[in-house]
């Protein structure tokens, strides 16, 4: 991957995570928590994939993937408006389910007896 798709990828993540945050107000994204984890540009920057992480019900996912492809038009148009690029890519929205595993690995962990420091006799709570 080149520096500049790097820094095109880096970008549209800032970009989009503050639209989602204070413009977008598709009441189906509001299920959850929802935060956009990666995105990745195609080399002629005309596609990207969204990578979108989602905290809250399973049921919601696809409400909230649903939401978001409703809303890219809006979000392209508004990044065509506020960015300094030649090409704007048009977007594609994927669920990322490495936040969920993580707060899940994170669950089990907790339930593992407590970690006691080496010459502890006890174990912390």
């Amino acid at each position: 991957m080149s520096r500049r798709t790097t820094r095109v990828n880096e970008l549209l993540r800032e970009e989009l995570s503050n639209l989602l945050l204070r413009d977008v107000k598709d009441p189906r994204i509001a299920h959850g928590l929802v935060s956009i984890t990666e995105v990745q540009v195609s080399p002629d920057l005309r596609r990207a994939t969204v990578f979108v992480s989602h905290l809250g019900d399973e049921a919601d996912r696809d409400e909230v993937l649903a939401g978001l492809q409703k809303a890219a038009h809006y979000m392209h148009n508004e990044l065509m408006r506020r960015l300094k690029m030649r090409y704007v890519p048009e977007f594609t929205f994927r669920f990322d389910p490495s936040i969920e595993r993580g707060a899940r690995l994170a669950s089990l962990i907790s339930q593992v007896t407590p970690y006691s420091a080496p010459g502890d006799d006890e174990p912390r709570d």
